[in-house]
């Protein structure tokens, strides 16, 4: 299995196979969140990050273990498709063997 980099990389680049965009435009928007959300996203903080930049990384992390985990079970459904025939190929060769 590949290591691909991550769709929503820390520079900006978005990469799919083949293709990377690279965004560093910021726009301003304003969300409304629970006090304990901000309570723990100041928990969370590095030292010296701001909250939106503390909110930008959580979001960047969250979105890449998203697409890492689908990127995955797409792995899975792929080999679970071939299983039987893989299964049937290995056993063949098994028994092709000699034994020593």
């Amino acid at each position: 299995m590949t290591q691909a980099s991550p769709p929503f990389a820390e520079s900006g680049a978005r990469t799919r196979p083949g293709v990377v965009f690279f965004s560093r435009m910021k726009s301003k928007t304003s969300i409304t969140l629970s006090e304990d959300v901000l309570v723990s996203v100041k928990r969370v903080a590095r030292k010296g990050e701001s909250r939106s930049a503390t909110i930008e990384r959580l979001l960047r992390e969250r979105l890449n273990e998203d697409a890492a985990r689908r990127a995955r079970e797409k792995e899975i459904a792929l080999i679970n498709r071939h299983a039987d025939e893989l299964n049937a190929e290995a056993i063949d060769v098994l028994d092709d063997q000699v034994e020593l």
